[in-house]
Parts: structure tokens; sequence; C-alpha cells
């Protein structure tokens, strides 16, 4: 009779020792079971956050998009709609058109703008008649006579007159629009007239000759140094430019007497850049009457209500002006920085 193997016989449990193993084993494998799920929820929890700080700027880039856009669409529709005209008949007024400040391409009054007042002024049927209501030194004598003829041929088209009221001063450029005028209307104290022509500029050879400064002036054709300022002065240049301006002076005088006429009772001071105030203009013929604006449109031209024709400048035009001009000085200061890179 052969005895039972130990090693081969079933291994026999007590009762409660393998949930006894089985629990002692749990502790073990607990801490990793845990560890897994606090990692994986760090990591989701960063990608919500990186989610959602990519949907805000996201919101915020369509945002300032929106925004920009909102911005062009206004600044459009403000540089458009005061040249929209009306289709509303207008009813009868004295239409008025500023010439203020100095008369030059780059300044408030210049010629494109105030022809164009002009044109808009003489098409409306209910402007009964254009004043110019005028306070100008003068300017330059180009822009001042594309006015001047303007008016001229505008009136002979419309049928209609024009009235130049002076505030301040009406003097030299200012002049020469105003005798387009059918009258010229003035105070007493205004100051009218300065019928002349002036070129003016510096000479520096004597400061530069005591500090020491040579002046190196290369030109391609003897007379393209003409009046250049650092350069002595040459009398052949000198003569041509007085030739020249005493040109431009006989012009202006031609267009006195023209738009004055027999009204004008010349003297040798009349043509010799003197000024007078409104009083001594009107006796001069270069005026006609005392009154102003409201005067002219209540008891002349019978037509109390007064419309602005002048062209202003919105505020689209100054916002585009100063983003050009700080894009530009932004463009200058950057080309600066990178100069010395070069």
């Amino acid at each position: 009779m052969s005895t039972p193997d130990p090693s081969s016989s079933p291994e026999r449990v007590e009762p409660g020792f393998g949930s006894a193993a089985a629990e002692a084993a749990r502790p073990a494998a607990a801490p990793a079971a845990a560890t897994a799920p606090a990692w994986a929820a760090g990591l989701e929890q960063l990608g919500r956050d990186f989610i959602r700080e990519r949907r805000s700027e996201r919101r915020w880039r369509v945002f300032f998009r929106l925004l920009w856009a909102l911005l062009l669409l206004t600044l459009l529709v403000l540089l458009i709609a005061p040249q929209i005209p009306s289709s509303a008949p207008s009813t009868p007024h004295t239409a008025l058109i500023e010439v203020r400040g100095e008369i030059a391409v780059d300044a408030e009054a210049n010629a494109e703008s105030l022809v164009g007042a002009l044109k808009s002024a003489f098409e409306d049927t209910g402007a009964q008649a254009v004043v110019l209501r005028i306070n100008s030194p003068g300017g330059s004598p180009v822009q001042a006579g594309i006015v001047n003829d303007e008016i001229r041929r505008l009136k002979a088209l419309h049928q209609k007159k024009v009235y130049a009221v002076v505030e301040e001063m009406c003097a030299s450029g200012a002049y020469y629009i105003a005798v387009a005028a059918d009258e010229i209307y003035v105070d007493k104290a205004s100051l009218v007239g300065s019928i002349g022509v002036l070129m003016d500029g510096f000479g520096f050879t004597g400061a530069m000759e005591k500090l020491g400064i040579e002046r190196r002036l290369l030109t391609a054709g003897e007379n393209k140094g003409m009046l250049d300022p650092f350069s002595p002065q040459n009398e052949q240049h000198r003569a041509f430019a007085k030739a020249m301006i005493d040109q431009i002076h006989q012009q202006f005088i031609a267009v006195v007497k023209q738009g004055r006429g027999t009204r004008l009772k010349e003297t040798p001071e009349t043509f010799s850049g003197l000024f007078w105030n409104g009083e001594e203009a009107i006796k001069l013929g270069l005026a006609d009457h005392r009154g102003n604006l409201d005067y002219v449109a209540r008891e002349v031209i019978k037509a109390e209500d007064i419309i602005d024709y002048t062209p202003k400048e919105n505020v689209a035009e100054r916002l585009a002006k100063r983003f050009g001009a700080a894009i530009g000085s932004g463009a200058v200061r950057t080309l600066r920085e990178l100069a010395p890179l070069r």
C-alpha cells in the first residue's frame, strides 16, 4: 500500500486564508490604481484649459476683426455721405462760400475745393445768388486765377450774380478772386488791396563765410542753381526773376481792370502793392459798398436764408490724415532705426 505523495496532494486551504491573502494584497495594488486616474485627470484638465484659452483667443480675434470692419465702414460712410447730392428741391436762398486763410494747394482755401463749391452753388436752382465771404491775406496767383476764371465762366453759364463780402482782409490773391464778383462789400475797417507780386528768400553766404562753411553745388545747366540761398546772388538770375514776377503782376493788373471796369479810379499807388481800409477802398473803386453777409442776403439778394456750400473737412478725413501721418512717421522712424544696420 503506497503512501500518498505530499507534493501531489491538493493544497489545503484553511477557511478564511484565501480571502485574507487577497485582502492583504489589495493595499499594495491600490496606490498604483489610484495614481493612474490622478495623472489622467491632470492631463485632461490641462487639455480643457488649452482649448478654453484657444477659444477665448479666437473670440477676441473675431471681435477685433468685426470692430475694425465696423470702423472702416463708418469712415467710408462719413467720406461718401457729404458727397451725395440731395434730390429734394431747394427753397430760395443765398448760397455762401467761405474763402478763409491762405490760398494754396494744401490749404483749406484751394482751387479744387472752391471750384467744387461754386459749381454746386450755381447748379442749385434754389440759390438766388452766390456770396463769397472773404477773410484772406492772399496766396498762390495760380490758385486764385483758377477760381477767378471759374467764377466768370459759371456766371455766364447760369446767369447768376456773385457778391464778395470782405470781413477782416481781402488782399493780394484774395482780391484777385474778389474782382470776379459783380459787387464787393466791405466793412469800413476791412483791409483791401495789395495788388502786387513778391518772391522772397534768404541769403546765408555771409554767415557761411564766418563759420568757415563751404558750399559745394554741382549743376547740369548753368541756371539750375538759380536763387540758391547758399550761393552769392547772381545779377543775371535776379533780373530774370524780377522780369518773371513783373509779368505775373501785369496779369494781376489786367484781371483787376477787367473785373472793376470803369468803377476803378486808378492812381499811381493802385497797383503798387499798397492796401487800404474799406472806406478808402470804396473811394478808390476797389470796392463798391459797405455791408456784411446778412445785409447782402436780406437787402441785395432778397433771400435771407443762407446755405453754406463751403466744403468742410469731416471727421473721417481728419482721422484718415492723422492715421496716414502716424503711419508715415512710423515708417520714417523705422527706416532711421534700420539705417545703421545697412
